[in-house]
């Protein structure tokens, strides 16, 4: 089975379940095939297929450390999946930024960080799409998140701290964008 439609497969069993998070992954992999020109083409099926299966962590059936970026990219890692698909689920949005304040910095190592085109393409995809699907500003978006967590929250932190440097991999994706030529 090709690499997107095994991906949509995949997301579909774990995150189907998950009621509202279904529709934001639906609509996450339908923003990253609409940001695609951002990156160069044999990469393409690559980034849609990690927008399918950014979120497979929240999945109780592979969900362990409650970190759904680490258990995500392990279960991937474990099924034989591409490693550049599993490090982009790895560090999907900021997860860095959330890894440091649990104290998972050294467990999310256990995946090479690329800062590429294809990780700040499936930040905006994700970062531009709300929790039920629909379409957000990356400024909506993160009021949205913050307004779900107290100020002592670690994903409140996390959002603190990461909020400007995300806010570059989305304009490096629209530069990306503007200056490419859809085929």
């Amino acid at each position: 089975m090709e690499l997107v439609p095994r991906a949509a497969t995949i997301a579909e069993h774990f995150v189907r379940p998950l009621g509202r998070r279904w529709l934001h992954v639906q609509a996450v992999a339908e923003r990253a095939h609409e940001l695609s020109h951002a990156v160069p083409a044999a990469d393409r099926d690559m980034l849609v297929a990690a927008a399918w299966l950014h979120d497979i962590g929240y999945s109780p059936e592979i969900g362990h450390t409650g970190f759904h970026p680490l258990d995500g990219a392990r279960y991937l890692q474990a099924e034989d999946w591409p490693e550049v698909l599993v490090n982009l689920v790895a560090h999907h949005s900021g997860a860095r930024f959330e890894a440091a304040e649990r104290g998972m910095a050294g467990e999310l190592a256990e995946f090479p960080f690329d800062d590429s085109p294809l990780l700040d393409t499936l930040a905006t995809a994700d970062l531009t799409t709300g929790p039920s699907g629909e379409r957000l500003t990356y400024d909506e978006r993160m009021d949205e998140i913050l307004s779900r967590y107290s100020p002592d929250d670690p994903v409140y932190r996390t959002w603190t701290k990461a909020r400007p440097i995300i806010a570059e991999a989305i304009a490096r994706t629209d530069r990306r964008l503007a200056g490419s030529h859809p085929m």
